[in-house]
């Protein structure tokens, strides 16, 4: 069951052209399967939910993603806090997202399947 707030999905960069030898890895590593979307996405369901995003270029540190069953209102509560949307909502197959930096200067997103 997915929780507002809780740490939901854990997505990873490959390099642009990477994608299939870092799924071969971790195959070959941990055992791991993928789903495939499209060319430069490969999610992972293994014990805890992620993927490989071979597209992002400019975030180079994984990127925890946090769930919400209000983005707009999570929008709100996190620039009350004290934190700073750099990327507005947006859509994606699955759902909808934000980015956003904590006062550490560390980037997470908030994403919902809502409004999909």
């Amino acid at each position: 069951m997915r929780k507002d707030g809780k740490l939901d999905y854990l997505e990873m960069q490959a390099a642009a052209g990477t994608i299939d030898s870092v799924k071969s890895f971790y195959s070959a590593a941990f055992g791991w399967s993928f789903t495939d979307y499209g060319p430069s996405y490969a999610a992972f369901e293994e014990g805890f939910d992620g993927g490989f995003d071979a597209q992002a270029t400019a975030q180079t540190k994984p990127l925890p993603v946090l769930y919400s069953d209000d983005l707009e209102r999570s929008v709100e509560a996190v620039e009350e806090a004290g934190g700073r949307i750099v990327r507005p909502i947006f859509t994606f197959p699955g759902g909808r997202r934000f980015h956003f930096t904590d006062p550490a200067g560390n980037e997470l997103a908030v994403w919902t399947e809502k409004g999909a």
